[in-house]
């Protein structure tokens, strides 16, 4: 039996299976329109596209040496941006402050990168629609949001995951292959869709929908949480194929600690799965 992945086309794709996409080897439906590193899709990255009601949300804690560059990129796309300056304590505020068409939000001390988001998409919120997450790092192409924000059906309101391509890449981590599984496996268990990068940072959400979801953690285990909060309620959930570049060894930033955040991991999904065993969902889905 084929696996179809939650997908914001789902019905167009299944029209069309042969044309506009291919199965792969797990059942997943990959979209070659959708798909930013297949040939048939470079019109995607052109300017023809509704960007009405979207903002640029990017959470940032020591990222000097890749933040402006991100940004610079990032402002081609014409959306608003909020940068959300989680306590950082390297100059990553020097780099960006004098960057124009920006909106600089910072934290006295570091809270984490889902409170960094939630500080972003409340202030996103009172503007737009539609809130497009991407990391500091430079992992993510920006202009990859133009096929997800193309993916959206009208009056759909779902949670765009960027799926991350090449990540048996030379210059990937063991940790974030490893991570990415392990994370998968129990956003599933925990009654979160079925999707195959829950760890993946770029993202679109819905406005004010993610900050009903209530997700309680705020360091990296907002973005799996909303994930399984999202299937409790019912809220869809696509993914987008879209590329990474992933820094040679010693060169990217990354604040990810394997046991610190391994542990972090596994109470948060054991919380959520003891909430599903042990809560109705009609409370749950108030929390």
């Amino acid at each position: 039996m084929l696996i179809i992945r939650p997908s914001c086309q789902k019905e167009l794709l299944l029209e069309k299976q042969t044309k506009d996409g291919y199965f792969d080897a797990e059942g997943f439906f990959i979209s070659r329109r959708d798909n930013p590193m297949s040939p048939i899709s470079k019109n995607t990255q052109s300017d023809n596209f509704d960007r009405s009601g979207f903002v640029i949300v990017i959470p940032v804690y020591n990222h000097g040496q890749s933040v402006k560059e991100v940004i610079l990129k990032a402002l081609k796309l014409n959306m608003p941006i909020f940068v959300v300056d989680d306590g950082s304590i390297d100059d990553s505020y020097d780099r960006i402050k004098e960057i124009k068409n920006i909106n600089i939000l910072r934290h006295n001390v570091n809270m984490g990168k889902g409170a960094a988001l939630l500080t972003g998409f409340g202030k996103a919120a009172k503007i737009a629609d539609w809130a497009v997450t991407l990391d500091a790092d430079g992992q993510h192409d920006p202009s990859d949001a133009i096929p997800m924000i193309r993916s959206i059906q009208n009056k759909k309101r779902p949670i765009v995951v960027g799926m991350r391509t090449g990540m048996m890449g030379p210059d990937v981590p063991w940790t974030s292959r490893f991570g990415r599984k392990f994370s998968n496996f129990w956003v599933r268990i925990a009654g979160g869709p079925l999707v195959k990068d829950s760890q993946s940072g770029f993202r679109i959400y819905p406005l004010p929908e993610i900050l009903g979801l209530k997700v309680a953690a705020k360091r990296f285990q907002f973005e799996v949480e909303a994930l399984v909060k999202a299937g409790w309620k019912g809220m869809p959930v696509c993914e987008i194929p879209v590329s990474v570049n992933y820094q040679q060894r010693g060169e990217r930033i990354s604040h990810f600690r394997p046991f610190i955040d391994f542990v972090r991991n596994s109470m948060t999904f054991a919380r959520l799965i003891l909430q599903r065993l042990l809560v109705p969902q009609t409370f749950r889905n108030k929390w």
